[in-house]
């Protein structure tokens, strides 16, 4: 962090990330990467590796646990996925930092649209 001002901004940030992927199972895209742009005024480059950075910690663990209890957790899809994240994550990572902040900010607004639609029409 470059200042004492985005150090609420981002407390806040986090918690809200956390309760929501709780909820959810959402946090870094959708909700920490948009969040660290619009409130703590990160470019999306930096947004997105704060958030990456925040996700090398064990964020889900204890989220995780309240849905294995219910049954509702399946580790072998769990596996799996991290196992593409980790290696989409490589891949992402080169592709988004060789686009201009605007871009990339442009084209993540695309995503978020087509994802809501998809999830408002969706029945």
């Amino acid at each position: 962090m470059d200042s004492a001002q985005t150090l609420l901004p981002v407390v806040g940030i986090g918690i809200l990330a956390g309760l929501l992927s709780g909820m959810f199972g959402i946090g870094g895209g959708i909700v920490i990467v948009p969040a660290l742009i619009l409130l703590a005024k990160f470019s999306p480059q930096k947004a997105t590796g704060t958030s990456l950075g925040a996700l090398l910690l064990p964020v889900g663990f204890l989220g995780a646990i309240q849905y294995w209890k219910r049954g509702d957790v399946d580790f072998r899809a769990s596996l799996i996925l991290a196992a593409c994240l980790f290696l989409g994550a490589f891949f992402g990572a080169k592709i988004g930092l060789a686009m201009s902040p605007r871009l990339l900010r442009r084209a993540f607004a695309v995503f978020l649209v087509l994802v809501s639609a998809q999830l408002w029409f969706k029945d």
